[in-house]
C-alpha cells in the first residue's frame, strides 16, 4: 500500500492531498464560502427555453441560472439505459420537455465555471459507498474499471438477486464494491432506498429555488469516492474531522477504520510531507523536468496547451533518442500535472518532433498508461499532422488556478504589460493630440518612477524636441501610486 491521503482543516477551508509513493498526484479543495455544488438536488424552476440550443435555463436559487440540455431529461424511453456512460440521443424538443415556469428536480452536473453557470441534469443518482441508485433508471450496470469478467458477473447477480421487480430504479455497481461481499452491497441499497424515500417527501413540499439534498462534506467524500482499498493510511489534522471520519467508517466501510490517524505533529501536515511547495509550484506556468528538460502550459478560456521542450537535456546518443527520451519523461508528468491541476476541456499537447513512428506510439501509450489512475474521463487521439496530440479531460469544477488565483490587475489576465519604452512614445503621442485641439500655457506629464527615470535620461533629446514642436515647456512629475503602463497628460 504505497498511497495515502492528508486531510487539513482550517476555520474556512479544508484540503485533501492524495499521495502515492510520497509523491502529491491530486488535490482537493473545498472553502466554506464557495463550496462545490456537484451532486447537490434543487427544486428548480424553468426560467427561460431556449428552442435553438435544445436547453432551458433553471432558476435553482444562485446567482446564475443553471444550464439545462434537452440530452439531460430523462424520459420514460432513457430509464432502460442504465449504462452510466451511454448518453441518449435527443429525440424530443426541448419545447416537448420542458415549459416555463415548471418545477422539476435538478442535479448539479459540473459547477459554475468562469461566466457560465452550472450544468444540471434531471437524471438524478445518488452515490454510497459501493453502489450509485438511480431513482428513474432500470437494471444493474457495473463500472468499466472493475475489468474481471468473472467479478463483474458476481456483482451483477449478487444484486440481481437483491431487487425487488416491481421496484422502480436502476444501480451502478461502483469501482470500490469489486471484492465486496453480497450484504455489504445489499446494505448499501437498503440505504440508498430509505434515502430516496425522504428525498422525495422533501422533494414535494420544497419550494422552487430550495435545496433539497447537499453532497457529503470533503473529508466524508474522499472516504466514500477517493479510498480505495490500495490506500495504506489516512491523515487528518483536526480532532472533530477525525471523529466524523470514524463514524462514517464504521457505518460505510468498517476496514477502513484502523487506517485513519488524527496527526498531532507539531509541523503543519502539509509541510512535512512537502505538499505545501508542490501547489506553489503547481501553479508555475513552467514545470522542470528531472531530465533537463521542461514543460510550459497555457490555460485559456478555450482550452489548456502544453509545450515539450528538451531545455538542457542534451542526451548521450543521438538526437532522435534524446527526444524520444524527453517525450517519455514529459508523457507521465503531464498526465499527473493534468490531475494535480483540474484541467478539463480541450488539451493540446506540442511534444517535440519525431521522426520514428514507433517513438511517436510508445510515447502515447505512456501517456495513455499514466492517465489511467485519473478519476476524470479522458480521451486521446492520435498525433495530428501538425505533429501535436489532442485529447479531453472531463471538466466539472475550476481548475487549481482558477480556486487560488485571480487575474494579475496591472496586466488584466493578459500575461504581459508594455514596456516603458511603448509608454514613453505612448505619452509623446498624446502631447502631440493635445497640442493639435487646445490651447495652453504648459504641460504636465504624471507617470511611474521608472517611466519618469527614463524620459529624463534615454528620452531627453525627444522631450525637448517636442518642448520646440508644441512651444510649450513639459513638466514631469512622479506618481507613486501609478502603475508603469499608466500616465495621464495633464494641460496648464
Amino acid at each position: 500500500m504505497t498511497s495515502e491521503v492528508l486531510i487539513n482543516v482550517s476555520p474556512r477551508e479544508t484540503r485533501a492531498a492524495l499521495l502515492d509513493e510520497g509523491v502529491l498526484q491530486e488535490l482537493f479543495i473545498e472553502r466554506a464560502n464557495k463550496r462545490g455544488l456537484i451532486s447537490n438536488m434543487y427544486k428548480g424552476r424553468v426560467s427561460r427555453v431556449l428552442p435553438g440550443m435544445q436547453a432551458a435555463f433553471i432558476d435553482i436559487g444562485l446567482e446564475r441560472t443553471a444550464f439545462l440540455h434537452a440530452s439531460d431529461i430523462v424520459t420514460p424511453s432513457d430509464a432502460e439505459q442504465v449504462e452510466a456512460n451511454h448518453k441518449p440521443e435527443v429525440t424530443e424538443s426541448i419545447q416537448s420537455l420542458v415549459a416555463e415556469g415548471h418545477e422539476i428536480l435538478v442535479q448539479v452536473l459540473k459547477d459554475p465555471l468562469g461566466t457560465k453557470g452550472a450544468r444540471l441534469t434531471t437524471f438524478v443518482t445518488i452515490p454510497s459507498r459501493y453502489l450509485v441508485f438511480m431513482p428513474k433508471g432500470r437494471g444493474v450496470g457495473v463500472s468499466s474499471r472493475i475489468e474481471d469478467e468473472a467479478e463483474r458477473t458476481r456483482l451483477r447477480s449478487a444484486m440481481i438477486e437483491f431487487i425487488d421487480p416491481q421496484a422502480t430504479g436502476g444501480y451502478i455497481v461502483r469501482t470500490a464494491a469489486e471484492g465486496a461481499d453480497a450484504e455489504s452491497l445489499r446494505a448499501d441499497m437498503l440505504f440508498l432506498q430509505k434515502l430516496w424515500k425522504v428525498l422525495s417527501d422533501k422533494t414535494a413540499y420544497a419550494k422552487p429555488g430550495e435545496l433539497v439534498h447537499a453532497d457529503l462534506p470533503l473529508t466524508l467524500r474522499v472516504l466514500r469516492d477517493v479510498v480505495l482499498s490500495g490506500v495504506g493510511k489516512i491523515n487528518v489534522d483536526q480532532a472533530e474531522a477525525h471523529q466524523s471520519m470514524i463514524e462514517f467508517a464504521k457505518t460505510f466501510m468498517p476496514e477502513m477504520c484502523e487506517r485513519i490517524e488524527l496527526f498531532q505533529g507539531d509541523r503543519p501536515i502539509f509541510d512535512l510531507y512537502g505538499v505545501e511547495e508542490e501547489i506553489q509550484r503547481s501553479l508555475d506556468r513552467k514545470v522542470p523536468l528531472k531530465s533537463g528538460g521542461y514543460l510550459i502550459f497555457d490555460q485559456t478560456e478555450s482550452m489548456t496547451t502544453i509545450d515539450v521542450n528538451t531545455g538542457a537535456y542534451v542526451g548521450h546518443r543521438t538526437l532522435e533518442e534524446t527526444i524520444f527520451r524527453t517525450n517519455l519523461e514529459a508523457a507521465v508528468a503531464i498526465a499527473r500535472q493534468l490531475r494535480l491541476r483540474n484541467l478539463g476541456g480541450i488539451i493540446i499537447i506540442d511534444f517535440i518532433d519525431m521522426e520514428e513512428e514507433e517513438h511517436r506510439h510508445q510515447v502515447l501509450q505512456a501517456l495513455e498508461k499514466a492517465l489511467i489512475g485519473d478519476h476524470a474521463k479522458t480521451q486521446i487521439s492520435t498525433v495530428s499532422p501538425l505533429g501535436l496530440v489532442e485529447m479531453t479531460r472531463k471538466r466539472t469544477r475550476e481548475s487549481l488556478e482558477h480556486m487560488l488565483c485571480k487575474s494579475c490587475p496591472t496586466c488584466e489576465g493578459r500575461g504581459f504589460v508594455k514596456t516603458i519604452e511603448t509608454v514613453c512614445y505612448e505619452i509623446f503621442r498624446e502631447i502631440l493630440r493635445q497640442a493639435k485641439q487646445f490651447q495652453f500655457q504648459e504641460l504636465m506629464v504624471l507617470a511611474s518612477q521608472d517611466v519618469v527615470e527614463r524620459l529624463l535620461d534615454e528620452e531627453s533629446a525627444a522631450l525637448a524636441e517636442l518642448e520646440v514642436r508644441t512651444g510649450k515647456p513639459i513638466r514631469l512629475q512622479t506618481e507613486a501610486l501609478y502603475q508603469h503602463d499608466q500616465y495621464d497628460v495633464v494641460l496648464m
